[in-house]
């Protein structure tokens, strides 16, 4: 292993030169493939430290797909329906329980993951490797490959696919530091374990959390801990399915995740799985039509015309009213913040789309709003007193 490594460039071409280096000792990874530049290794770290803390947390292979250093998706090892397989584009592969991690941390927001970022938590076995081989992706990181994993991934992106092992037993020293504008940070590593004991404190009158809601709560917790921040993440049954990062608003960042956890349950409706898609359509444009489909704004779409780029004829309307009405069978979402919740809207949010289950710090001056809010909705909240910014 190497001591630094030099890159093209820095966040942009301009921003010369460009490397990642140890003070003290080798670097804890390797390039197997590919040449991974500076918001590559950004990616990488971040989604490695995730999926690692997720594996230890759950017990269970974990797969996070990262954008501009943060998650557009995270999931565990859960068995997949049919219905699932289809719209994550993955019912003609057999999939280990790594590779399915990965295609739930993918398939949940595809429009974000495109062009991702890959972090696995285990030794990437050919599976896996012909899952990424066929996605549009930059690169992954590993603590291993499989020969025949390795070989599928260098034949990637005319053999370009940018591919890092890591060092699991690798532990980054206890102090950490940032230079910005010539002036060095310094700061403690944000060392907190995140497991059941942050949700003892139920401060609702539901205080039914069952075992899988923690499972999913402990998930949305430790991607909130690698989000750019003010964040919260939307959990359903060992998958993020709707993240908000790096909002002002704690509110906005609600709603922004909810809309992606709503567009996430309305892929699985009858209209959406039904639509006659021409058969020489990408995948990439199916999942771009489709959010489009189910947007508000389709009506717009119907009237010029545009359908018939990509379908054989023309699809139904998926009304207002239709979507709410699926959308309310939606149900034991699990919610996560990194901070506090100040008001009760980001609740009334929530129910929207049949959260459950919450874990936040506590701690605002507004706390009995939020509780009673919870309260009116039958919804169990723990506080977990932990703060987990990210910047």
């Amino acid at each position: 292993m190497a001591k630094e490594i030099e890159l093209k460039y820095g966040c942009n071409p301009n921003q010369k030169p460009s490397k990642i280096f140890m003070s003290e000792g080798e670097l804890p990874l390797e390039i197997l493939n590919g040449k991974p530049g500076y918001i590559n290794f950004l990616d990488a770290l971040n989604s490695w430290q995730l999926v690692k803390e997720l594996k230890e947390a759950t017990g269970l292979p974990a797969a996070a797909s990262f954008k501009h250093v943060s998650p557009a998706g995270a999931a565990v090892y859960s068995p997949m329906s049919d219905v699932l397989k289809k719209i994550y584009f993955v019912d003609d592969l057999e999939l280990s329980p790594l590779a399915n991690a990965y295609a739930r941390a993918r398939g949940a927001d595809r429009m974000s993951s495109y062009g991702d970022f890959i972090a696995l938590s285990d030794e990437c076995d050919v599976q896996t490797a012909r899952l990424i081989a066929r996605e549009v992706s930059d690169g992954v990181i590993a603590p291993g490959y499989s020969a025949e994993a390795l070989e599928v991934l260098k034949g990637k992106r005319k053999g370009g696919y940018n591919v890092i092992k890591i060092d699991p037993s690798y532990k980054p020293a206890p102090v950490e530091h940032k230079d910005v504008f010539g002036i060095t940070f310094e700061q403690g590593r944000n060392e907190i374990k995140i497991d059941n004991d942050l949700l003892k404190e139920i401060v609702t009158d539901n205080k039914n959390i069952p075992d899988n809601a923690k499972r999913d709560l402990l998930i949305s917790l430790i991607t909130l801990k690698y989000t750019q921040s003010n964040s919260v993440c939307y959990v359903k049954d060992g998958q993020a399915i709707g993240i908000g990062a790096g909002q002002q608003s704690r509110v906005h960042c609600t709603r922004l995740a909810g809309n992606k956890a709503d567009n996430w349950y309305l892929r699985q409706n009858a209209k959406v799985l039904n639509l006659p898609f021409k058969t020489d359509i990408r995948r990439a444009d199916r999942d771009n039509t489709i959010d489009v489909y189910i947007s508000d704004d389709y009506m717009d779409v119907l009237q010029d015309g545009v359908w018939e780029n990509f379908f054989t004829e023309k699809p139904e309307v998926f009304t207002r009213e239709e979507k709410r009405a699926w959308l309310d069978t939606m149900t034991d979402v699990a919610l996560g913040s990194d901070a506090f919740f100040p008001f009760g809207d980001n609740i009334e949010r929530a129910n929207k789309s049949g959260v459950k289950y919450i874990a936040q710090p506590g701690g605002s001056i507004r706390d009995d709003n939020v509780i009673e809010t919870c309260n009116k909705y039958n919804m169990a909240m723990a506080f977990t007193k932990v703060r987990l910014f990210h910047h």
